[in-house]
């Protein structure tokens, strides 16, 4: 082998890094959906997931309406809440749940009695896999093992079910899952893969090694794989996006 390009998130760089310091040329690419890999402003795939995430959210606004229901929508991200904060603002939900802030379901609860007060008997809830109430524990269906993560889900129907009992509203989950793991990438994923690659490509050929293309703008530049391996880039308390959800009135949970 004259190089590797590493292509994946934090397990695959990780793995990559170990590599690179064994003597192996090493250049990693970032991909996941969930946009949690530090020093790139994203990886390929997080664009394609919400985009389809918030067609399917604009799409349940509908029935939502028209059948006076609560909406419980679960998306991926185990302890990252990209996904569920992107689509949640971009799809016009009501209420937002992600990993990085413990949620008290009774300030959900408020949000849709306020709604309801105000004639609008429907609610959009959107919920990351990790999520976690404030005095509670993530869902977990299976443990962490070699070669596998915690596996998570079940956090939207618990959610749903308390909802119900508390509004005694009707309350309806949907589970998007692995559905945001494929399909046509958007254009913007198309060309990020694409400079990320020759960009892996050309790095080799100048001679780089123990690196990870990342995004920039406006351009792609270089990172040391020991800056991102092992290191998670979750949802921070001060991003801009963030606050743009709570200044149009989404609920947090907190």
């Amino acid at each position: 082998l004259d190089a590797l390009v590493s292509i994946g998130g934090d397990g695959s760089l990780t793995i990559a890094n170990a590599l690179h310091k064994k003597g192996l040329r090493v250049v990693g690419v970032p991909k996941t959906i969930d946009n949690d890999l530090d020093k790139t402003f994203t990886t390929f795939g997080f664009d394609t997931a919400v985009g389809f995430a918030t067609e399917c959210v604009d799409r349940l606004h509908s029935t939502a309406e028209s059948h006076h229901r609560v909406m419980v929508v679960e998306v991926m991200g185990r302890y990252a809440g990209w996904i569920a904060l992107h689509t949640g603002i971009a799809g016009g939900a009501h209420a937002i749940l992600i990993p990085e802030i413990p949620f008290d379901l009774d300030k959900v609860v408020a949000k849709i009695r306020a709604r309801d007060g105000e004639g609008r008997m429907y609610s959009i809830v959107l919920v990351a896999e990790g999520a976690e109430p404030i005095h509670g524990h993530r869902e977990v269906l299976a443990p962490a093992e070699i070669g596998h993560a915690e596996r998570l889900g079940g956090i939207g129907e618990q959610i749903a079910r308390e909802l119900g009992n508390k509004t005694g509203k009707d309350v309806r989950v949907v589970v998007l899952g692995h559905l945001l793991r494929g399909g046509s990438p958007t254009s913007f994923d198309r060309l990020a893969a694409m400079r990320f690659g020759t960009a892996a490509v050309r790095g080799l050929e100048e001679g780089r090694s123990g690196v990870m293309v990342a995004l920039a703008f406006p351009n792609v530049n270089y990172v040391a794989l020991e800056e991102v391996a092992g290191r998670m880039k979750g949802v921070p308390m001060d991003c801009d996006t963030l606050q743009t959800g709570r200044d149009v009135g989404i609920c947090f949970g907190d």
